[in-house]
C-alpha cells in the first residue's frame, strides 16, 4: 500500500479535544501516525496513512463528534 498524507481543517482546538481524538485515530488500521496543530487558526489535522483513505479518516473525525474538511 501506499503511504499518503493527508490534512484537514478540523475543530479540534484544545488537549481535551485531541485526548477525545486519540483512542480512536490511534486504533484506526492504516493509521501510522497524526497530529493536531492546535496553534494554527485553522487546528490542522495531519495523518499519515498507509493504506486508508481521505474518506475514511474523515467518518472517524465525525463519529468522535467533531467537523473536518480536506485542506
Amino acid at each position: 500500500m501506499e503511504n499518503r498524507e493527508f490534512q484537514f481543517k478540523t475543530n479540534i482546538n484544545c488537549g481535551g479535544c485531541v485526548a477525545s481524538v486519540k483512542p480512536h485515530l490511534d486504533k484506526a488500521e492504516g493509521v501510522n501516525e497524526w497530529n493536531v496543530d492546535t496553534n494554527n487558526k485553522d487546528k490542522i489535522l495531519t495523518v499519515k496513512t498507509e493504506g486508508i483513505t481521505k474518506e475514511e479518516v474523515l467518518d472517524i473525525i465525525k463519529k468522535t463528534g467533531f467537523k473536518a474538511e480536506p485542506v
